[in-house]
């Protein structure tokens, strides 16, 4: 519509309705009047979302890798009444060389504490209990000396590869193998 007949229209809308009348001066009054469609700059294309990526639990992807890589669910799940003592550490060496192979790559290993086992060490006051686990006759809040039984783990990264599967196979730690 054009300008001249807007202005008509308002015109005549004051003359006959006093709520209209007001609503034009207040618009005529306003601080600034709202742009118009012609005026308004085109809006930026928004960018479609990338669909979301299947959900998978990243023990599941953990269990696959050492599946995967090292055969370790094959070797727990397998019946070792048949097998002799010799058979299972012949096989168990090589599941658990390329197993640390994985974990080393996923979650670079270190010691939590550095002193060999056997060795005296001391426990602060308020120590964390995730970091230190303490046995035997334990009173009071601390310090603490003792002997080292095990130095403890702790990861220095987490390096899990993304989920880029199906959401039906979120849950797979190995496929079936079929030969045909």
């Amino acid at each position: 519509m054009s300008r001249i007949g807007t202005a008509f229209r308002a015109f005549f809308a004051a003359l006959q309705s006093v709520q209209k009348a007001e609503a034009i001066r207040a618009a005529l009054e306003a601080p600034s009047l709202p742009k118009s469609n012609l005026e308004a700059k085109p809006q930026p294309t928004q960018k479609t979302p990338e669909p979301p990526r299947p959900a998978r639990s990243e023990a599941i992807t953990l269990l696959a890798t050492l599946q995967r890589e090292a055969r370790l669910i094959d070797l727990i799940q397998e019946p070792l009444d048949t097998f002799s003592d010799e058979q299972i550490g012949g096989a168990a060496r090589n599941v658990l060389r390329d197993a640390a192979g994985v974990v080393d790559r996923f979650f670079a290993l270190q010691p939590v504490l550095s002193q060999e086992e056997g060795a005296s060490v001391d426990v602060p006051p308020g120590y964390d209990p995730a970091k230190f686990k303490l046995a035997g006759n334990i009173g009071g809040t601390g310090p603490f000396r003792g002997t080292l039984d095990h130095k403890g783990w702790r990861a220095t990264i987490c390096n899990l590869p993304a989920w880029t599967g199906s959401k039906d196979a979120a849950l797979i730690i190995a496929p079936a193998e079929v030969e045909v």
